[in-house]
């Protein structure tokens, strides 16, 4: 049996802000902002929500597959930041497209979202309890982040990514001798370090408690602690998932990794010794998206054939939590 992704699907806001638009709203500029994140605009919600960029997200990717929605059996929705805590964003997606039969639930590793929404579809789908799954990150930070804290702001955007994954009955051999599906998963977190990027939500309030000063509910991060955990851990769980594969460097295609930092991707790039030309980048023209930014890069370099059957590609991400993951995979 394969277990293979046989559509992807990407949805982001209309609305664009460049850094020069962010000039207005922080002391900022173009430059600044490029030298430290590499990041030049990012699509911004003005009236998208979590659930309705994951459904647009979770159509495209079952016409790619050429599934109805009545069709799918799992809905997997990664999100940090959905509208409402009942009913979960998977249930509302459910509903939306029309997937009647699909059990739904949602998952939050943050950042890593996607990935771990991903492995967890993989064990369902090896156990034979489903056989099919849409998977999707959908985030809408603008919400979470201070407009006034120029640290935070000028990182994040709105969007969200999916795939729909099925078992195959038989083996996929590519044309290159390789076996097409998913080879290694290596999945962590490090939760005493939790607290360098964080987002409260309110506190304890009942008949039972003194009322407390509710907190202002942005995002926070230590951007140096952030930054030092993630050249280190990235590459070491890529390298990791490789060896559990019995794998090198030198036989992946392409590292679809979260895109958070244009110098954390060339960093880990450069402690793996791999030709940065294989580390695909967008977060110039979408920036941060949380658990959405490896799914949309994934449907764009699908649609735009820069990825072909029998190609070997590393998903690695890393967010709040802290939490990581890598993924090794054949595309079939």
């Amino acid at each position: 049996m394969t277990i293979k992704i046989s559509g992807t699907g990407r949805a982001l806001p209309e609305h664009k802000v460049t850094n020069q638009k962010l000039q207005e709203l922080v002391e900022t500029s173009d430059e600044w902002i490029r030298e430290r994140t590499g990041i030049g605009e990012r699509r911004i919600s003005t009236g998208d929500t979590v659930v309705s960029l994951a459904a647009e997200a979770c159509r495209k990717a079952l016409e790619m597959a050429g599934k109805a929605a009545s069709e799918v059996e799992l809905i997997l929705v990664a999100t940090c930041s959905p509208e409402y805590l009942l009913p979960c964003c998977a249930c509302q997606v459910q509903s939306i497209i029309g997937a009647v039969h699909g059990a739904a639930f949602d998952l939050n590793a943050a950042c890593a979202g996607f990935l771990f929404g991903l492995d967890t579809a993989y064990a369902y789908l090896q156990s034979g309890l489903y056989k099919n799954a849409l998977i999707v990150g959908s985030e809408v930070l603008s919400k979470l982040v201070d407009w006034k804290d120029r640290s935070t702001c000028v990182l994040f955007g709105d969007g969200a990514g999916a795939v729909f994954v099925e078992t195959v009955p038989e083996e996929l051999i590519c044309d290159n001798g390789r076996k097409a599906g998913i080879e290694a998963i290596l999945q962590g977190a490090d939760g005493a370090k939790g607290g360098i990027l964080s987002c409260q939500e309110r506190p304890v309030q009942n008949a039972f408690l003194t009322e407390q000063e509710m907190p202002d509910s942005y995002v926070h991060m230590n951007g140096q602690e952030v930054y030092k955990f993630a050249v280190k851990k990235v590459p070491a769980c890529i390298q990791a998932a490789l060896e559990k594969a019995g794998l090198t460097v030198e036989d992946i295609d392409l590292f679809l990794l979260h895109q958070a930092n244009e110098r954390i991707i060339r960093s880990v790039a450069k402690r793996l010794k791999a030709d940065l030309s294989k580390f695909p980048m967008n977060l110039q023209r979408v920036g941060n998206m949380s658990s959405a930014t490896i799914p949309v890069l994934l449907d764009e370099l699908n649609r735009d054939g820069r990825i072909q059957k029998g190609d070997r590609l590393v998903l690695s991400g890393f967010g709040a939590g802290l939490t990581y993951g890598a993924t090794v995979l054949v595309w079939g």
